[in-house]
């Protein structure tokens, strides 16, 4: 038996296409990205890194509320966002708001999603994707059904759904893994490796060497991907997306990334689970600075642009923050009859009640 898992364990080296210095290890991963490609890529880390930052102050303002830290996690959230196409179904975690602002979610939509706004989960027309998910592990469910949804339509799209390493740690985990396997789903099940679910460290929740491997018994292709790496996390997501639209079924990819930050601004505190080394570590492989090393040695990247784009987010961001402060507060009488397409009679009864108190 230890042979086997050994055996097993063996077939998941880490997929690089780029080293911590900017280099090419892997010319067969090369994606076939143009220089404009390459330059939007860098974009969106840049605006995303800005959007973390800013978001941080807002929330420690109390301008914003629930926030999950992104830093760190840009080239596994973007690298495989850009690997998407717009017809394809966004399921996330909590930390993948990004993803869905890239996907099309207006900015302030977002800002109002944390403040617990009901307008904030009111996708525009198109965005084709569900609210940011709370429960750990209960998008994976979900994706495996949006996927066999989209293969019974006969469309030409995939269901991409994220979670972290603690969710790899939930039956919903395996049901839905098990479920898209068996039914062929086109579906891709993102672990977002950052090393610690909230504070448990990644060899607590598993005695397995990846969490790749845990698709082999689903009967599902799994790769273990550098998620500091942009270019690596693309052309994987790309490979997976083309396996499914052409009715091969769901991949399972893990990235081995880090998160800077606490796992949300609701008072956790990494320094008690994490040391300062390990994070000096995880800092050298950073995801926007090996990247920018690249493109500055291809001659597509320059400090001009670069903060360009940093105070372009900033006047984004500041926009729309005053744009969330602007709309309407939510009342009690909305959720009321947002929830319901007929009012019980209780509920009725208590939007009347409502109604008077807010009239007064």
């Amino acid at each position: 038996m230890k042979d086997i898992l050994e055996n097993i364990e063996s077939q998941f080296e880490m997929f690089q296409v780029l080293d911590e210095n900017g280099e090419i290890v892997n010319k067969d991963w090369v994606p076939d990205l143009s220089d404009d490609d390459l330059k939007e890529l860098m974009r969106r880390m840049i605006y995303t890194r800005v959007l973390d930052q800013r978001s941080i102050a807002l929330n420690r303002q109390g301008r914003l509320g629930f926030y999950a830290p992104t830093a760190g996690q840009e080239a596994s959230q973007l690298g495989s966002h850009f690997a998407l196409e717009e017809d394809d179904f966004l399921l996330p975690a909590y930390r993948d708001v990004p993803q869905l602002i890239w996907h099309g979610l207006p900015l302030y939509q977002a800002f109002l999603f944390s403040r617990g706004h009901f307008h904030g989960n009111q996708f525009p027309e198109g965005v084709n994707g569900l609210s940011p998910q709370i429960i750990i592990g209960a998008q994976i469910t979900q994706a495996a059904g949006v996927a066999l949804g989209l293969k019974k339509r006969g469309k030409k799209a995939v269901a991409v759904t994220y979670t972290g390493d603690g969710g790899t740690s939930q039956g919903d985990f395996y049901e839905g893994l098990n479920f898209a396997g068996v039914y062929s789903a086109p579906a891709i099940f993102f672990v977002q490796n950052n090393q610690f679910a909230i504070s448990v460290p990644v060899e607590m929740q598993t005695n397995a060497e990846t969490l790749a491997q845990k698709g082999i018994a689903a009967g599902v292709p799994s790769y273990l991907v550098d998620g500091m790496d942009v270019l690596a996390v693309y052309a994987a997501t790309k490979k997976a997306r083309k396996l499914a639209v052409d009715g091969n079924g769901p991949t399972l990819i893990e990235t081995m990334t880090y998160r800077y930050g606490p796992h949300t601004m609701a008072g956790d505190d990494p320094t008690r689970y994490r040391t300062e080394d390990m994070t000096n570590e995880w800092e050298k492989k950073d995801p926007i600075v090996r990247f920018r090393k690249y493109l500055e040695g291809k001659d597509l990247w320059s400090e001009d642009e670069e903060n360009k784009i940093i105070e372009d987010a900033k006047d984004d961001i500041k926009k729309a923050i005053k744009q969330a402060d602007d709309y309407p507060k939510q009342n009690v009488t909305d959720l009321i009859d947002i929830m319901h397409d007929e009012l019980p009679n209780n509920l009725q009864e208590q939007m009347e009640e409502y109604k008077e108190k807010e009239s007064k």
